[in-house]
């Protein structure tokens, strides 16, 4: 059993302002961990133990500033970076902005801010990294920039997972199918016919909730798992065994 416990450990949490993130910073704050939650915007959830630094990690700049004033103001011993958009569009209408947006996003961020984090994990021999890919990253009609960032994420993990395992910190990835929150809304009408049909192509016969990914999540973050590292876990019902249509 580690020494670490949550009520020692800080996380932070990227886009822990609505759904999947906050469920994450909820589960979090529960466990007895502090949670800095970075997003554009502040959750409406208040807590003793919950730090907001609101950051635009589309902007390579001030997401540098942001990770250097949570890596000043706090111990960081987990990154879950969390947040994500998807812009969807078909190969034709993509363009070198929507790859770059993304890139940032999706995996410069990431770098950035396991970085600032990394000096207190390696002073502590203690981490752990926890991504959030997607289902996506499997192929998806509409999805070339979202999948092709999605997807790197699981080498990126994976490469940390073996430069960091000796130091006490793991790296993992969790990979949602289709989740009811806002951006999944933002592609599919809520109470559709098209939502429909999604659930009913998934093997469990429904879409996955916030609180599915936040439990997975969870696992990963746990100071006690400390024998799995360079994972991914698929939370999406069995979709990704088999093939499904968003």
């Amino acid at each position: 059993m580690s020494q670490i416990t949550p009520a020692s450990c800080t996380a932070i949490v990227t886009g822990g302002s609505a759904g999947i993130g906050l469920s994450i910073a909820e589960h979090l704050l529960d466990a007895g961990y502090q949670v800095i939650n970075m997003a554009r915007r502040a959750p409406e959830l208040k807590h003793e133990r919950l730090h907001n630094i609101q950051v635009d990690l589309l902007d390579a700049k001030a997401t540098e500033q942001a990770a250097a004033e949570a890596a000043k103001r706090f111990e960081i011993t987990h990154v879950i970076h969390n947040a994500g958009v998807i812009w969807p569009k078909l190969l034709p209408e993509v363009t070198q902005a929507d790859l770059q947006g993304l890139t940032q996003l999706h995996l410069g961020a990431a770098i950035t801010l396991v970085q600032a984090a990394l000096p207190t994990m390696q002073a502590k021999q203690f981490g752990r990294i926890v991504l959030m890919s997607s289902r996506g990253a499997l192929g998806l009609p509409t999805r070339t920039a979202y999948a092709a960032t999605k997807a790197g994420m699981l080498g990126m993990a994976r490469t940390w997972a073996l430069e960091l395992a000796a130091q006490g910190i793991t790296s993992n990835v969790v990979s949602p199918g289709p989740i009811q929150t806002d951006m999944f809304y933002d592609v599919v009408e809520a109470g559709s016919e098209r939502e429909r049909n999604i659930a009913k192509g998934i093997p469990v016969q429904r879409l996955g909730r916030a609180d599915d990914v936040a439990r997975a999540v969870m696992f990963f973050a746990d100071p006690d798992n400390g024998f799995v590292t360079g994972q991914n876990l698929f939370v999406c019902g069995g979709a990704s065994v088999g093939s499904i249509t968003i």
